[in-house]
């Protein structure tokens, strides 16, 4: 993870390029409500309840930790030009600060979205969709009753699909499935159904005591899949995996991690797919 003075270093030069770029310069406006956020999380939804009203630009790639994002001088621009940032207020998400300042956009609200949970499961889903939703619709209020369709439009298409994926699941018997799993991904797993045994941290809490006792567990436990997190690395369990004589898989937190699940839906099916291929349901 980088340092925050090189960060706050990095922001700073970046904000005096933008300014040399931009000065003199009058940016043409948009109609839409320019909209940023730190995640194709925040942005998906957004996009779901905004349509052509807003225009949409997340910072940090969706297949990358909030806490190894290296800011680019394209960042600083995406928030002079912003009537609305969203971020989470994640620790990784600690650079924000610097790069607001940078962009010194005093029209600029930010709202920080903070829910408990992982963001993959759909009832954090619709609970974002209302946090989300009552804020464009206080932002811009000649709109508010298109977003306020369209949310209600996504929190049951969430639902549809939490139905479908759940109804698929009910088939199998993934509670027989014992598993590690990193615990950023725990949440997930647990919803779908799997029995976990143990959960373990970043590739670099793993000393060679915190290994072996994560292989006694599994051992004890009958593990027979380990479940990385893609954006802290998506190979952390590889050696326990081998260890243990257990499959492995890698699962996203975010949509678009994996090509062509730019949704919410198709990401989540995306999981559900590496889930039951590995289980051999």
């Amino acid at each position: 993870m980088k340092k925050s003075g090189i960060c706050l270093t990095v922001v700073l030069l970046l904000s005096l390029a933008v300014g040399i770029f931009t000065g003199g310069c009058a940016a043409e406006k948009s109609s839409k409500l320019q909209v940023v956020t730190s995640t194709s999380l925040l942005a998906q939804i957004v996009e779901r309840i905004g349509g052509d009203k807003v225009s949409v630009v997340s910072i940090i790639p969706p297949a990358q930790c909030p806490g190894t994002f290296d800011i680019k001088p394209g960042d600083v621009q995406k928030l002079v030009d912003a009537r609305l940032f969203f971020i989470h207020n994640w620790q990784g998400e600690k650079f924000t600060t610097d790069l607001i300042a940078s962009a010194n956009n005093k029209n600029m609200t930010t709202v920080s979205i903070e829910l408990a949970g992982n963001w993959m499961t759909p009832q954090v889903q619709r609970d974002a969709t209302d946090k989300i939703v009552a804020v464009l619709a206080q932002i811009d209020p000649d709109n508010s009753a298109v977003y306020q369709k369209a949310a209600s439009e996504y929190k049951a298409a969430v639902t549809a699909k939490e139905t479908e994926v759940k109804s698929r699941l009910a088939k199998v018997n993934l509670a027989a499935v014992n598993v590690l799993c990193d615990e950023q991904q725990a949440d997930f797993v647990k919803w779908a159904g799997l029995n976990i045994v143990a959960t373990y941290g970043r590739p670099e809490t793993f000393t060679p005591q915190v290994v072996k006792d994560l292989v006694d567990k599994g051992r004890s436990g009958k593990v027979t899949l380990v479940i990385d997190n893609m954006q802290t690395g998506g190979e952390s369990g590889k050696s326990l995996a081998e260890q243990l004589g257990a499959k492995q898989i890698t699962l996203s937190n975010f949509p678009g991690g994996y090509d062509k699940t730019e949704t919410w839906e198709k990401a989540i099916d995306k999981n559900i797919e590496l889930v039951l291929n590995s289980t051999g349901k």
